[in-house]
């Protein structure tokens, strides 16, 4: 194996050359910044540049601290405390940079040297659009690899970089509320109604506080720590009310986005309408940093709430019987306004001593006030599956007064989405009209059934497609993956390592995934349909352009050139990333 020293020297090589530089400055070579550089840099953003270790550094080698270990411990879990530290993402595995031996995990012992991985050495914790330009000219001019983080909250490693500089932009939470927004460079007379600017470090939560307070809804996720303009958005952005709604990115009116020239520009439906078009789904931290965005509001309504709950004998053919009539009935239900989630668990431990198979479900009905026209939608799915033999079936529906009292009851509160461990995940969107076809849900269940499932694994539905997503294809023209247009569900699997793994273990399991699951589970529809969600894949998605982004990327990619032709943005299997290594600090041509 190549040592890391050698690896250093031989880019440091590469660059040397004045006729062509195709690497990023790295801390080792005579172009990195000096003290002072950096000095200046921080007085320009007034001291908000801070240097950065693994967050779980103080709980190893010379940097042990007994007290300050046990605090991070303590919140390991809390995806609000890791959205708040510059040295840490919501999973861990992306802090580290296991291929170079640099990696800093909690679980290793107390004496193992902690290396910085991933983790950026320094981070602009910018608070206006000046910082952020600041930043921006300061990466240029010194060519540096920059990497744009709010929360943290990414399975594909686009928040972290290494030996990079990191704008931060979680503290910025300015949230601005009107009922009569203009896009900059309308026409007289053509108001959007109502409408929010939501900064950049805002995340879902406190989006959804301030839209009930306003009685207003927003398009939004469940995962309330995630970034509310940020890659959520940027890469479309999916909702338990999409029926509704649609995307969160077909809400979008306007965003103010620093660009890889330090300039801070207005991107609208009236001007620089091409990096509007990619901004709205073409994915986060590629275009530009993100200062803020308006979306349109909506008004408040009642909310019916379904679950139901299946449950038989560990591995009983009946479980993958019920799962299938489940998908067959689904395109009725989203037909008349059902959307949510569902979990499925082929080996459940129920107990201490008993596994079974389980699925949950709850979808929501925006807009409906009577239990009953819901439970009458399920009728029929709830009588195929008493008919199928030891399935148990629990059923309920519950009326809530408003869409933010929903978020917040099921998936909002003062709690923390669990997060900190190791995840990569695969995933597939799946279209309506496979599930309303005779053998589609068989043939879909047929494929997921096949996948490993150890204890406790789930595969996890996302029935949010239909509705406002598919019919907002005919009046608005975004970035956003066309199969999201035709889709109804968006199905995931994890699949995790612990910390001690070998890379050799982990790249065998990275191979499993790419070279059995992923054409396993594409075969349902056949491998050049549907595609998959950019911001839930799999971290080496084979052939990301097609699979995110369909007949969109050419343009996406031509875009891409235009604003930021050196490359200043990279992020991870993003647009424009096939011309860079995978730590995006060199080119590969």
């Amino acid at each position: 194996m190549v040592s890391l020293s050698l690896l250093s020297l031989i880019a440091g090589l590469a660059i040397a050359a004045p006729e062509a530089q195709h690497c990023r400055c790295r801390p080792h070579e005579e172009c990195w910044p000096s003290h002072q550089e950096w000095s200046n840099l921080n007085d320009t953003i007034h001291g908000n540049l801070v240097a950065v270790r693994p967050v779980a550094s103080v709980c190893h080698g010379s940097e042990f601290d007994e007290s300050a270990c046990k605090a991070v411990t303590d919140q390991w879990h809390d995806s609000r405390w890791r959205a708040a530290q510059p040295g840490a993402v919501q999973w861990e595995n992306w802090e580290s940079w296991a291929e170079h031996d640099q990696t800093c995990y909690i679980e290793s012992k107390n004496d193992t040297k902690c290396g910085q991985g991933r983790v950026s050495l320094y981070s602009a914790k910018v608070q206006t659009a000046e910082d952020i330009q600041k930043a921006v000219n300061f990466a240029r001019t010194n060519n540096l690899r920059l990497a744009i983080r709010n929360s943290g909250h990414d399975y594909i490693g686009r928040s972290t970089a290494p030996e990079s500089l990191q704008i931060f932009t979680n503290g910025m939470k300015d949230i601005t509320f009107v009922d009569d927004f203009m896009p900059a460079g309308a026409p007289k007379g053509k108001n959007e109604g109502h409408a929010v600017t939501i900064a950049a470090g805002v995340n879902l939560a406190e989006l959804y506080q301030a839209a009930g307070e306003k009685k207003r809804t927003v398009q939004g996720g469940a995962s309330h720590t995630v970034g509310a303009a940020g890659g959520y958005i940027q890469a479309g952005g999916h909702s338990p009310f999409g029926t509704r709604g649609g995307m969160a990115s077909d809400n979008a009116l306007e965003f103010q986005v620093v660009t890889a020239s330090g300039t801070l520009v207005i991107a609208n439906e009236y001007q620089n309408i091409d990096l509007f078009w990619a901004l709205r789904g073409g994915g986060g931290g590629t275009f530009g940093v993100v200062v803020n965005v308006t979306v349109r509001t909506l008004p408040e309504v009642p909310v019916v709430v379904s679950s139901l709950n299946i449950t038989t004998s560990l591995g009983d053919d009946q479980f993958w019987d019920a799962v299938s009539e489940y998908h067959g009935a689904l395109p009725e239900l989203n037909d008349a306004g059902g959307s949510g989630f569902y979990f499925g668990y082929p080996i459940w431990p129920a107990n201490a001593t008993t596994e079974v198979s389980a699925m949950t479900s709850f979808l929501l009905f925006a807009g409906y006030t009577n239990t009953s026209a819901v439970d009458k939608l399920y009728a029929p799915l709830r009588s195929k599956l008493h008919k199928l033999t030891g399935v148990t079936v629990q059923y309920d529906t519950f009326a809530l007064p408003s869409v933010n009292s929903t978020l917040q009851r099921k998936w909002g509160g003062e709690g923390g989405d669990s997060t900190g461990g190791v995840a990569a995940i695969i995933s597939r969107l799946y279209s309506k009209d496979l599930l309303k076809s005779k053998n589609g849900p068989d043939r879909l269940v047929k494929a997921w059934r096949r996948l490993r499932y150890d204890s406790g694994d789930s595969f996890r539905g996302h029935a949010v497609g239909g509705g406002a997503v598919t019919t907002n294809a005919k009046k608005i023209d975004s970035a956003v993956n066309p199969a999201w247009r035709k889709a109804l569900t968006h199905l995931v699997i994890s699949r995790a390592w612990k910390t001690n793994a070998t890379v050799e273990s982990q790249h065998a399991m990275i191979k499993n995934a790419t070279d059995i699951e992923i054409p396993l589970i594409r075969s349902v529809e056949g491998e050049d349909q549907m595609g998959a969600y950019g911001n839930e894949a799999h971290p080496y998605e084979p052939g990301f352009q097609q699979s995110f982004w369909g007949h969109n990327y050419p343009r996406l990619y031509q875009i891409k050139q235009k604003w930021d032709p050196e490359g200043l943005f990279i992020a991870r299997i993003g647009v424009g990333s096939e011309d860079w290594d995978d730590a995006g600090l060199c080119l590969k041509k």
